[in-house]
């Protein structure tokens, strides 16, 4: 969801609901024409309502018209206004007058806040009513989302691609939002899902029994099928902190309550049949990731019958204006909680208020609860299912299937959409962004890219031009190809590469591939660490190449996920050295003296093992795509590499180690961490571009990969262990602070270290001159010193931009290094 969702604020970037019967309108103060937020809107003798938000306004769907509709509030007289038949939409004001009562001497002592006595009983009950202490769960889930332009109409005397879309669409395109604005919908989704939990050991699963998706640059699906259902909308406010668009806030409910919110009670009102005290809360900051509204509690469980929250514009988030919450919760067997109802309502990527944004409206409802009825554990291999031909369900299913009958605007929207997205125009944008996003142009089975490879000029090639591609799932469901050629005008040598990846399983992940390569490397940056950053690699071919070489390889690999979260692989690969620079090494076989050599190739098995614990991924066409661990733990690697001397002509014969560990965990108020730790060892003595050659990065952008102020082959060892630390502080420092808080800058903390040494038998290996007797440039080592950088960023410049300022401790005698540097990054994060 969240790549869709970068996607269409891309395309907003770019271009710089009306129910069957539906009730909106704004409660005010009669006296002094305030809004009034959070008044109680229902209809008489009946469990129909809602509450206004933070703007005094309300907006009410009905099946049915009543004959009128109620507002009260503490503090007000109540008031009814009656209702016309036969309009469908009708917009209904209420002026509050405040009550009259003839009050009786009252004395006020000191004493505390009532709401902090219910709200310690809340705290008690938590274990009880929290729905984790069941040792399983079961439900039927129905999940509708709907996603709308607002704003879109252009500018009189305005010209621009803002113009050219709205004279896509016709006027009769548009529907009316909530608040009676005229919006434009860009993609609707509805999916029927049974999710399963078992507790002892935590595992979930959803089975998509139906998904009916369509949208603007909606080309395939079954992506969006796997992550629209209710996974990605469990709301638990008993937890600490509540993840909401991959941001944590805090609970009003967290075992920290009393230092984050401020609590009032406010009335004692029925909910259905649960008499409940409404407690009013809003946060003590108002940059911070908390919530403002009410909740109501239930007064005889204590536990959380319903919440109305929002979260308003001045929280430290990107491209989200507002964020409005629902939840209802009903008892199930042992007296625990589930969620019922949650509808969430948020108002994304607007750049001013003059310009287009996203309204998001995400409805969820669950039915047919069991409860403790555990499945065995091998139920939850593949912890997202989409049923076959779930996207093929009929329309009679579907009116049997939703736990909630289609408006008829909504019914229109599908076909809205359909003959938008249709049009030549917005086709046109929405590859334009895909190719942005991916890096790759969809041309029928072939992607054709990368395009940071396109070009490129340095010493050794001159110009050099590049083209290539791979097929896609219009070729086949089975089989990848890729490859790309390559020629320099400056060597006159081509350089290609062509590889050939087979899909065996999809249920038990396992594939197998070949890859024949020829081109251009660097001593030091062929590290696999790089595969995914190709802005990194694509930039490294510009300017001075050092210890530039020419790289044939031929491999092969086999993988298989064993079970969930455990992938083995296995790899068999020649790799061919020819230097372009007076490269020599000392070779030695037996008892044979040593030898000056130029070339060297080795032949190498490799056996990978990882570990994800509770990791989810979903299927795009023939990729996955990892969600992360759903528990947060840390993600294991062990790497083992034996080099086998005179196989396929390998010179080298040689062992090697390497271990990894990486974990992003949530550090309460400090904000989140990301720590990534690795160690290795080699065995045996090997050519030094064998050897741990440490990233450095001489670019002016920061990558997480890289030691940022190291420079390119500074430093090789043959045993070394690194850390690699990031603290994202969100908005904890500056949110504080008067003037910087409406920046909404953000700081995080870096800090890199690395141990290492190269050992004597390495170090003998190494020829003080090349082969034709020019000097070499000496192989740099650490010693018992480590190498230790440490940063601070700024992130969040114009919503964007990061800035890293790095500071380097050690190692400074060189005066080719540099002992402070800026890098920069652009990210999309919210």
């Amino acid at each position: 969801m969240y790549k869709f969702l970068f996607i269409a604020i891309l395309v907003l970037s770019v271009l710089t609901s009306r129910a069957q019967n539906r009730i909106f309108g704004k409660v005010t103060d009669a006296a002094t024409g305030e809004v009034l937020p959070f008044v109680n809107v229902y209809i008489k003798n009946t469990n129909i309502g809602t509450t206004t938000d933070d703007k005094g306004t309300f907006n009410i769907k009905l099946s049915k018209l009543p004959d009128s509709l109620t507002v009260s509030f503490v503090g007000y007289r109540t008031l009814s206004k009656a209702l016309k038949r036969g309009v469908s939409v009708q917009e209904l004001n209420f002026k509050l007058f405040a009550s009259t009562l003839n009050l009786q001497e009252v004395v006020i002592r000191p004493g505390e806040n009532p709401a902090f006595k219910i709200m310690r009983q809340v705290i008690e009950h938590k274990k009880t009513n929290d729905k984790r202490r069941l040792r399983a769960y079961q439900f039927e889930a129905y999940t509708k989302m709907q996603f709308d332009i607002d704003n879109l109409a252009p500018k009189k005397k305005k010209i621009g691609l803002r113009t050219a879309l709205s004279a896509v669409v016709d006027s009769q395109m548009y529907i009316q939002s909530n608040d009676g604005k005229k919006v434009l919908p860009f993609f609707i989704s509805e999916s029927v899902s049974d999710f399963y939990y078992n507790r002892d050991p935590r595992k979930t699963k959803e089975i998509v029994k139906a998904s009916k998706v369509t949208g603007y640059g909606i080309q395939d699906g079954n992506l969006v099928a796997q992550v629209i259902g209710n996974s990605y909308q469990d709301y638990n406010f008993y937890q600490n902190y509540v993840s909401v668009l991959q941001k944590n806030f805090i609970s009003p409910m967290a075992d920290g309550w009393k230092s984050a919110y401020e609590y009032d009670l406010v009335d004692s009102v029925y909910i259905g049949k649960t008499r409940c005290y409404k407690i009013k809360i809003e946060p003590k900051r108002a940059q911070d990731l908390a919530f403002n509204g009410s909740i109501w509690i239930a007064d005889s469980s204590f536990a959380l019958r319903k919440i109305d929250v929002l979260v308003s514009k001045a929280a430290n988030i990107n491209f989200v204006e507002k964020i409005h919450l629902v939840q209802e919760a009903l008892p199930v067997t042992g007296g625990t909680w589930l969620p019922s109802k949650t509808d969430l309502t948020m108002n994304l990527a607007r750049i001013s208020e003059s310009r287009p944004g996203i309204i998001a409206k995400i409805n969820t409802s669950c039915k047919n609860i069991l409860v403790n009825q555990e499945q065995k554990q091998s139920f939850f291999d593949q912890p997202i299912v989409l049923a076959d031909k779930a996207n093929s369900s009929s329309e009679s299913f579907w009116e049997q299937s939703r736990h909630d009958t289609l408006t008829a605007v909504e019914k229109q929207v599908y076909s809205l959409i359909d003959s938008i997205k249709s049009t030549p125009r917005i086709k046109h944008i929405t590859k334009v962004v895909t190719v942005l996003a991916t890096g790759y142009f969809k041309a029928g089975p072939i992607n054709i890219g990368r395009y940071p490879y396109f070009y490129a000029h340095n010493n050794v090639e001159g110009h050099r031009f590049q083209v290539g591609g791979k097929t896609n799932i219009d070729f086949s469901n089975k089989w990848e190809l890729k490859g790309f050629a390559a020629y320099g005008t400056l060597d006159k040598r081509f350089k290609y590469e062509t590889s050939a990846r087979f899909i065996i399983s999809r249920k038990k992940w396992s594939e197998v591939g070949f890859t024949r390569k020829e081109d251009v490397e660097r001593v030091g940056l062929m590290s696999e660490k790089l595969e995914d950053s190709y802005f990194l690699t694509g930039f490294s071919r510009f300017g001075d190449l050092r210890r530039p070489f020419y790289l044939t390889q031929t491999s092969g690999y086999l993988q298989r996920d064993i079970f969930p979260g455990l992938r083995q692989r296995i790899s068999l690969s020649n790799r061919i050295f020819k230097p372009e620079y007076d490269f020599a090494y000392y070779r030695q076989e037996g008892e044979q003296p040593k030898v000056l050599t130029r070339d060297f190739s080795s032949t190498t098995v490799t056996f990978f093992t990882r570990y994800a614990q509770n990791e989810v991924f979903v299927q795009n066409d023939n990729e996955r795509i990892s969600l992360g661990s759903t528990t947060h733990w840390p993600i294991f690697t062990f790497k083992y590499t034996l080099g086998l001397n005179g196989l396929f002509g390998s010179t080298v014969d040689y062992q090697r180690i390497d271990v990894g560990v990486k974990h992003d965990f949530v550090m309460g108020r400090l904000g989140n961490a990301i720590y990534r730790l690795e160690a290795g060892k080699i065995y045996s003595p090997v050519p030094y571009p064998l050897l741990e050659n440490h990233l450095g990065n001489e670019t002016p952008f920061y990558y997480a990969q890289t030691f940022n102020l190291m420079n390119y082959f500074e430093f090789a060892s043959d045993t070394y262990a690194s850390l690699h630390y990031e603290q994202y502080f969100e908005g904890l420092l500056f949110n504080r602070l008067p003037l910087i808080k409406k920046l909404k800058w953000r700081i995080v903390g870096t800090s890199n270290v690395l141990y290492g040494q190269l050992s004597k038998e390495n170090q003998a290996l190494i020829s003080p001159v090349g082969y034709n007797g020019t000097p070499q440039e000496p192989v740099g080592t650490l010693n018992k010193t480590p190498y230790v950088e440490a940063g601070y960023a700024i992130e969040n410049i114009f919503k964007v931009l990061r800035i890293d300022a790095f500071h380097r401790v050690t190692y400074l005698q060189n005066p080719d290094v540099k002992k402070f540097g800026l890098k920069f990054s652009l990210q999309f994060k919210l």
